[in-house]
C-alpha cells in the first residue's frame, strides 16, 4: 500500500515540479499551476464521490491498478502544446489518485493491529511524500539532460513497475469483492451512490470535525506542495535544480514526521489533540515563508522546507487512522471517501485562491498568510483534551 501511494502521490507531482519548464517554454503564466493543481483535486473529489461501484466490483488493490492506468494516459496528455489538454492530463491524473484513500484503507483497516493502526496508517501516508522525493530528485535532472518529455517517460515506467509488484496480492486482498455489482454509467450517478460518501460521514460527528480540521490542514499543504518550487524560481531566484532539491528534502523530512506523529499518536492515546497542535505548528510555518524573499540564503530557505515538511504536510495518517476509529467496521471505504472529499475542498480552494491572489497582487506571501489563517483555525476546531478511547464511535 505504501508503493501505491507513493506512485500516485508521484503522479500528482509530477505537474507542479515540471511547471517551470514546460510554463517557460509554452509562456504560459507561473499563476497557471495553481489551476492545474486544483483540477487534479477536482479528479479525485469525482472519484471519490462517485467511484464506490468500481470499489466494491473490482476490489481495493484492482482500484488502485486503474487508478495508476489512469495517471499514466495523463501524462501523456502534458504533451500537447494547448491548456486544455494539460488540464485534462491533471483532471485524469487526480482521478487516478482518488481510489489512493478509500481502498488504501480498506486494506489497513482489515489487516492492522488496532494498537498500531495510527503508526501504520502513517506509514502508507509516507507514500506520498516519498513519491515527493522521486519527483524532486529524478525529475529536474532528468529534464536538464533530456528535456522535460523523456521525464514524463521515466514517470510512465516507473508508475508501471510498481503496478505490476502488486499484482500478485490482488487475489487475497480481493476475495471478498461484490462480483455482481454494476459499473454501468447509471449504478455511479445514482442518488444512493452519491449520497453514499456523505451519509457515512454524518454516521460519527466527530468525523465532521476531523474532516474540517484536516481541509484546514489541506489547503496550506496543497499550496506549499503546488506553489513551492515555482516561489523558488520565480520569486527567490534559485534554479530548477535548485529548487527541486528544496522540494524533496519537504518530502523527505514528511516522511520521518509522518511516522513520528503516527508513533506520537500512538504512544500517547491522543491523536487528535495532536492534529490541533499541529494546525498551530503549520500556521506558524507558513507565516515564516511569507516573509521569504531572495535576502534570504538557500540554506535557510531548505531548513524552512525541512520543517515545513514535518508541520505542513505530516498530518495525514493520523488524521486518517482517527476516521477509520471513528465509524463502524462495515462504513470504512465510504467514511474515508466522504471524510476526504472534505478534505479535497482543502487542495481545491488553496492552490486556486493563491493562484487568483498571485494574479491580482503579483506577491507570494499574502497566499502563505492564508496557509497561516487556516492552521490557526484547524487548532481552534480540534479538542484540547485526550481522544476517546479506541474502537469509539463518537
Amino acid at each position: 500500500m505504501t508503493a501505491v501511494q507513493a506512485a500516485t502521490a508521484f503522479l500528482t507531482r509530477i505537474p507542479p515540479t515540471l511547471a517551470p519548464a514546460f510554463t517557460a517554454e509554452r509562456g504560459w503564466s507561473d499563476a497557471i499551476i495553481g489551476y492545474l493543481a486544483s483540477l487534479g483535486t477536482l479528479g479525485s473529489i469525482i472519484f471519490l464521490t462517485l467511484g464506490a461501484p468500481m470499489l466494491r466490483r473490482l476490489g481495493s488493490v484492482r482500484a488502485l491498478q486503474c487508478g495508476l492506468c489512469l495517471g499514466v494516459i495523463g501524462l501523456l496528455l502534458l504533451l500537447p502544446p494547448f491548456w486544455p489538454a494539460a488540464a485534462a492530463a491533471s483532471l485524469l491524473i487526480g482521478l487516478g489518485y482518488g481510489p489512493s484513500s478509500p481502498a488504501g484503507n480498506d486494506v489497513l483497516h482489515r489487516t492492522a493491529p488496532a494498537r498500531y493502526r495510527a503508526m501504520i496508517f502513517s506509514i502508507k501516508q509516507a507514500g506520498v511524500p516519498a513519491g515527493g522525493i522521486v519527483a524532486g530528485l529524478i525529475l529536474p535532472p532528468v529534464v536538464e539532460a533530456f528535456g522535460w518529455r523523456a521525464s514524463l517517460l521515466v514517470s510512465a515506467i516507473l508508475v508501471m513497475l510498481v503496478l505490476l509488484a502488486v499484482q500478485p496480492m490482488r487475489e487475497r486482498l480481493d476475495a471478498g469483492r461484490t462480483r455482481d455489482q454494476a459499473v454501468t454509467v447509471r449504478a455511479f450517478l445514482s442518488p444512493a451512490n452519491i449520497r453514499a460518501p456523505l451519509a457515512a460521514l454524518t454516521s460519527s460527528a466527530s468525523i465532521v470535525r476531523l474532516a474540517m480540521a484536516g481541509a484546514c490542514l489541506a489547503l496550506g499543504q496543497g499550496i506549499w506542495f503546488a506553489y513551492l518550487m515555482t516561489f523558488s524560481v520565480s520569486g527567490l531566484g534559485h534554479d530548477l535544480r535548485a529548487a527541486g532539491i528544496a522540494f524533496a528534502i519537504m518530502q523527505a523530512s514528511s516522511v520521518v514526521g509522518r511516522m513520528l506523529l503516527g508513533w506520537l499518536a500512538d504512544r500517547l492515546g491522543s491523536p487528535r489533540q495532536l492534529l490541533g497542535l499541529m494546525g498551530l505548528a503549520s500556521g506558524l510555518t507558513s507565516l515564516a515563508m511569507a516573509f521569504a524573499g531572495p535576502e534570504w540564503s538557500y540554506g535557510l530557505f531548505c531548513i524552512l522546507a525541512a520543517v515545513a515538511g514535518v508541520t505542513v504536510s505530516s498530518w495525514n495518517g493520523v488524521q486518517l487512522s482517527e476516521v477509520a476509529r471513528a465509524c463502524p467496521a462495515h462504513l470504512v471505504r465510504e467514511a474515508s471517501a466522504g471524510a476526504t472529499l472534505i478534505i479535497f475542498l482543502g487542495y481545491v480552494v488553496g492552490p486556486s485562491v493563491f493562484a487568483v491572489l498571485l494574479m491580482l497582487t503579483h506577491r507570494f506571501d499574502i497566499g502563505f498568510l492564508l496557509c497561516a489563517l487556516f492552521g490557526v483555525i484547524c487548532f481552534a476546531i480540534m479538542p484540547r483534551r485526550a481522544s476517546t478511547a479506541p474502537g469509539s464511535h463518537d
